[in-house]
């Protein structure tokens, strides 16, 4: 039988697992590292702890699964993205890898707009600059700390410096090169207009790649560390949300999913180049030869919810701890008997700004129509309902840009409760699924691999092999009609607020 193996560099930590080539995971281990904010709103890892973590966890699964090293076929990435990591020539680390939610750029996303107007930005990148992608942090590098930029030689995205710990090969590929705000969104290359604006040599970026082609084999000396064979072959790979569209099946016209975890995620595929002139969502090419992907954020998803458990939830907390059960579990059950509406109760989910369709740091959190009848459990369904109004901000701007979704796979924390699924169900207006596997971007890549290695013919066939779906849930009609009320009047409390937000923002 042949094998598979998917890594997923996280923020918080590395996930390898070990699949069947059916897409039955054999083993997996996982390893955390530390994140360093050395200032208000940096953000920054260290590459070695990425290294350390996957070659201990490669080690671990192939040791633990038994599987003969020369059954394992291939190796796929995934990766935080926009992280930027920059070696000397010597493939020494010159610096802790600025990540993906750091935001200290705003005034180099000034200095990109002065370079080129917004709408160029978007026209060749398919987005407008932004501060937690990887081209901003190169500016800022290059501003201020202008000798370590000119010791540079090569600039890497997270899982690609793995790629070349595993490889040695300098390369990237389409989905996670997306987000450098460097790509050619549209010719899916290096944009040469980009790179001569920002004055940053293209010898320093790696070869872009499609996600499933492959990319190299293990070096002799990692292959001896981890009992792999250096004939296994290293896929190109993708971004984490491009991976876990893949491992959720979302590789065709009409489907999508929606992640909720910290933040929250609406993606849709497309094998059209659709882009928003107003920024909204975001673009990139998806790890589907030749096809793309849109993209929503909602900031506070499900941070919105553990935020109002933190807080105000100690009675739940200590229940769940009494009878040893995941305290969500609780939440779920009483949100389950307040009605859809919560009873004219709204929550504004902006507690840390909001992206789309916003794109207004200022914004904050707002619970309205608070009366003496609502309880702790009105609250709690608001807010839930809130983090789906918002996701539903989203999927209207994919309908509004000819994205037509007919089933949305549900995936992330939130995805595993069935009152917030009859949510998105309600308001998507369509059925929301979810499959058997839960390995998301790891699965994603491991397929990737597969199509490399020419175990599938496709991405779309591999995933037809390799996941199952598991549940359905359908809108309700008389719920989707009473949300499409709310959530009017719920964008409109935005449009209200918006000088608001900015008033308390400078007091």
């Amino acid at each position: 039988m042949n094998y598979l193996i998917g890594i997923d560099v996280g923020t918080s930590a590395t996930k390898t697992v070990l699949f069947e080539e059916s897409g039955r995971a054999v083993a997996s281990a996982s390893q955390e590292y530390p994140l360093y904010q050395p200032k208000n709103g940096w953000a920054e890892q260290k590459p070695e702890d990425w290294r350390d973590a996957v070659l201990h966890t490669l080690s671990q699964v192939v040791k633990e699964s038994g599987v003969l090293k020369e059954d394992i076929k291939g190796i796929g990435i995934s990766g935080q993205m926009h992280g930027l990591v920059m070696l000397d020539e010597a493939n020494e680390v010159l610096r802790p890898s600025i990540i993906w939610c750091d935001q200290r750029t705003g005034a180099e996303v000034e200095d990109m707009l002065k370079i080129m107007p917004r709408e160029d930005w978007i026209a060749v990148t398919a987005n407008p600059p932004l501060t937690g992608w990887t081209a901003a942090k190169i500016l800022w590098v290059k501003k201020n700390e202008p000798e370590l930029y000119n010791r540079c030689r090569h600039i890497l995205l997270p899982k690609d410096y793995i790629r070349l710990i595993l490889t040695g090969d300098y390369a990237t590929e389409v989905s996670d090169a997306s987000g450098m705000q460097l790509l050619d969104v549209t010719n899916r290359c290096w944009s040469e207009k980009v790179l001569e604006k920002l004055d940053i040599d293209r010898e320093l970026l790696g070869k872009v790649y499609e996600s499933c082609e492959i990319t190299g084999t293990l070096l002799p000396e990692v292959a001896e560390r981890t009992g792999l064979s250096e004939a296994t072959k290293v896929a190109g790979g993708a971004g984490d949300n491009a991976a876990a569209a893949v491992g959720t099946g979302v590789v065709r016209d009409g489907t999508a999913f929606t992640t909720i975890g910290t933040s929250g995620v609406v993606f849709a595929h497309s094998s059209q180049v659709t882009i928003d002139p107003e920024g909204r969502v975001h673009t990139c090419c998806c790890a589907v030869p030749g096809a793309w992907h849109v993209m929503g954020v909602t900031q506070g998803a499900g941070l919105s919810l553990k935020w109002f458990k933190d807080n105000f939830c100690q009675d739940y907390i200590e229940e769940a701890q009494k009878q040893g059960v995941d305290v969500y579990d609780l939440i779920n059950r009483d949100v389950k008997e307040i009605a859809p509406g919560s009873d004219k109760l709204l929550y504004l989910p902006y507690l840390m700004g909001e992206r789309t369709p916003h794109l207004d740091p200022d914004c904050r959190g707002v619970f309205l129509g608070l009366s003496a009848i609502h309880t702790k459990a009105h609250m709690l369904r608001a807010v839930m309902e809130g983090v789906s109004y918002s996701l539903s901000d989203c999927n209207d701007i994919l309908k509004e840009m000819g994205i037509e979704v007919d089933e949305m796979m549900a995936c992330g924390g939130g995805g595993k409760s069935p009152v917030w699924r009859q949510m998105l169900a309600d308001m998507y207006d369509c059925q929301v699924k979810t499959i058997e596997q839960t390995e998301g971007p790891a699965l994603g890549v491991a397929i990737l691999a597969g199509v490399g290695c020419g175990i599938y013919d496709s991405v779309e066939a591999a995933c037809d092999t390799m996941i199952s779906e598991d549940k359905v849930t359908g809108p309700q009609s008389q719920q989707a009609e009473l949300y499409r009320k709310y959530h009017s009047l719920y964008k409109k409390l935005y449009r209200d607020l918006k000088d608001s937000f900015k008033q308390l923002a400078a007091l």
